[in-house]
């Protein structure tokens, strides 16, 4: 296995002397247009299909990113990964979010102890925990059930069981698989948990803590908010608090909490949404049948994404082209854009688990790169932000590729028809406007009405937002990011980045600063 810089490699070389922009105008034009799309396709897990017949290749880019993804031994490196081999060379850890989903590779001994049987166990506990509360066999001090559940956590602990929650809650009103109402709190700014806590029931809300250290500043922080909040209604915190922490944290086997659940260092934050940190939450929320469902779209994903053929490979290929995109076109942003209101923080989650990932100037030695690394995420779901921001993606100066999301079916299937079309086909109709004007643009005397086009884009359509096509989709852009952390040589798991802020913001809370950095603290009147 060799791990050698993006600009050591033959294809590298090739990709530099083409930089070819093919001409999507031209290309999605007319019939050639019709199959073109019809083309340039891969299925997915989940019944789902990725699309990139309106991005910036052809045969030739993609026969050559193929070689790419053989030069660099990106499926070997994903084997090494879920296998159990060091890849988090930064903290010199094993990389193993991929066992929670149970599917995929061989049994990981490390520590002593068979990780993809511990992580199950995990999920087994959190289940059957979710079962007792659901059917009454763990009740408040009246011996009435909880009704709420809210998590505490930030980064990795809040984004990734946000915006999976949010996914799928009106799909369970429909499904009637809502067992709970879920929460969050992750901001330390107290409007955050005031707001959360002067809207719920108090008495019959439980309280999930999620901290892998059990030393986050800011859940600590919140934590303490939400315990003196239960005190102050006369509840014992004890009695509605959990904890979703690693086994060696101050957290571990504390009487403070109703009971813990565990995770440890293998499962980096943002790549924790199918662990106890996703799994203690939603299977409260909706049961741990719909948790398992998550797991098994997410481990078909995982398994899709071991075939070396990158024609076959959505998430391969997915991340190639960006990869092409961003070293060989320059572009440096990339919006994710779903058409589905259900899908509202996924682009949050995204941000993170893209931007904190890649978004690194050394290699995973410690050596600086001299190529891009990891672009800009930033998105909004459709049709809203047609009405904002699309502007500067249509006609502003800089090309930005467009990741859209599109499902057939709306959750809910509540709809009405307004001049002979429904709610969703006005919906996806929208989408499919868009994905052409960007490509095609429209030629028109006047400079302010003129559309260059040739602005790419792929979409990944569904039939539904189901538990399995949100498991499928959220493992898609993990295996994404990373690939094309395999292709930059980067440490896609380690977040040195975050480090230094929260060093410095413990100076200022202990009165430690000088200079500016005391000036700053005199201006945000801290002291």
């Amino acid at each position: 296995m060799q791990w050698k810089n993006f600009d050591e490699l033959d294809t590298y070389k090739k990709l530099n002397s083409i930089r070819e922009v093919v001409d999507i105008k031209n290309e999605m034009a007319g019939e050639s247009g019709a199959q073109r799309v019809d083309k340039y396709k891969v299925n997915m897990a989940a019944d789902m299909v990725y699309s990139y017949a309106a991005k910036n290749v052809n045969d030739n880019i993609i026969d050559i990113l193929q070689e790419l993804a053989d030069e660099a031994e990106l499926i070997d490196k994903y084997q090494e990964l879920y296998n159990g081999a060091v890849i988090n060379t930064g903290e010199k850890r094993l990389v193993l979010h991929h066992l929670c989903r149970g599917q995929l590779g061989n049994d990981v001994i490390a520590d002593g102890v068979n990780k993809r049987e511990f992580y199950l166990l995990q999920q087994k506990r959190a289940g059957e925990f979710a079962v007792k509360v659901h059917n009454g066999e763990i009740l408040n001090e009246k011996g009435e059930k909880f009704t709420t559940v809210v998590q505490i956590g930030i980064g990795g602990s809040d984004l990734g069981p946000r915006a999976l929650y949010l996914a799928l809650e009106n799909w369970a009103r429909v499904n009637n698989t809502l067992k709970m109402d879920a929460k969050f709190i992750s901001n330390v700014d107290p409007d955050d948990a005031s707001s959360i806590l002067a809207t719920t029931d108090l008495a019959h809300t439980l309280f999930i803590v999620v901290s892998k250290s059990g030393t986050t500043l800011e859940t600590l922080t919140n934590e303490s908010f939400v315990k003196n909040a239960l005190i102050s209604n006369g509840l014992d915190p004890s009695k509605h608090m959990l904890a979703v922490t690693s086994e060696t944290s101050p957290l571990a086997n504390n009487p403070a909490y109703l009971d813990s659940f565990y995770m440890d260092d293998y499962i980096g934050g943002r790549y924790s949404a199918t662990s106890a940190v996703g799994g203690v939450v939603l299977s409260l929320a909706f049961g741990p049948e719909v948790f398992a469902r998550i797991l098994d779209g997410a481990a078909k994903a995982d398994i899709t994404a071991k075939n070396k053929n990158i024609r076959e490979n959505a998430a391969m290929l997915d991340a190639l082209i960006g990869v092409y995109e961003r070293n060989f076109l320059g572009y440096g942003v990339t919006a994710v854009l779903p058409y589905s209101q259900a899908l509202i923080r996924f682009p949050a989650h995204l941000q993170q688990l893209d931007m904190e990932s890649n978004g690194k100037s050394v290699n995973r030695f410690g050596e600086e790169v001299n190529y891009v690394t990891g672009p800009v995420i930033f998105g909004e779901p459709g049709t809203n932000g047609q009405h904002s921001f699309y502007q500067l993606l249509h006609q502003g100066t800089d090309i930005n590729p467009i990741q859209f999301v599109g499902f057939k079916k709306s959750q809910m299937g509540n709809d009405v028809i307004i001049e002979n079309t429904t709610s969703q086909q006005k919906l996806n109709a929208n989408v499919a406007a868009q994905i052409m004007a960007f490509a095609c643009g429209k030629d028109d005397e006047n400079k302010n009405k003129y559309f260059e086009g040739n602005r790419p884009s792929s979409i990944i359509v569904g039939d539904q937002l189901n538990p399995e096509s949100l498991g499928a989709l959220l493992a898609h852009f993990e295996n994404k990011v990373m690939f094309q952390g395999f292709v930059w040589n980067l440490n896609s798991f380690d977040q040195e980045g975050v480090q230094l802020g929260k060093v410095l913001a413990k100076k200022v809370l202990a009165k430690n600063t000088e200079g500016a950095l005391t000036a700053y603290s005199e201006l945000l009147g801290i002291f």
